[in-house]
């Protein structure tokens, strides 16, 4: 795992690069549609699947929840996201995807370095949101279950 300067050098590049902004240029349109929104966290599950071992487990544990988030978004059960919020996650896993990025993903072992950095920055830039959708799908899931 890299020192913690190191991943903020990785990120700062990150949020710099014309990979980030590509795809947060796409995130708001991916928000106002659906289908494409539905597709994304399709190919975003798939990707995830393939990611194997423990070194990925809480990569792989933060990007479900995102998927989760997002679609309950979709349905329309989960509507409390802002706006700023959904962008930003849409951005990042728009950029997970990408294999040609800051450090291309076909790289063996540090290839999802800068895809690690960036899933965690999002959590601290979101925490309260995702915090907020957590106690949502927690009492969802006790009324569901009870």
């Amino acid at each position: 795992m890299p020192s913690a300067s190191t991943s903020d050098n990785i990120l700062v590049r990150v949020l710099k690069s014309v990979f980030f902004k590509s795809a947060t240029g796409k995130a708001g349109r991916y928000a106002r549609n659906a289908g494409s929104l539905v597709e994304l966290l399709g190919k975003v599950l798939n990707k995830t699947n393939t990611l194997k071992g423990a070194t990925y487990d809480s990569l792989r544990e933060k990007v479900m929840l995102l998927v989760r988030l997002l679609k309950a978004y979709v349905k329309g059960d989960y509507k409390t996201v802002p706006w700023k919020t959904l962008t930003r996650i849409i951005a990042v896993l728009l950029y997970f995807l990408s294999p040609i990025d800051v450090i291309p993903d076909i790289l063996p072992i540090v290839g999802l370095t800068d895809d690690i950095a960036l899933v965690v920055w999002l959590f601290n830039a979101i925490g309260d949101d995702l915090d907020a959708f957590r106690e949502w799908e927690s009492k969802r899931n006790t009324i569901t279950i009870g």
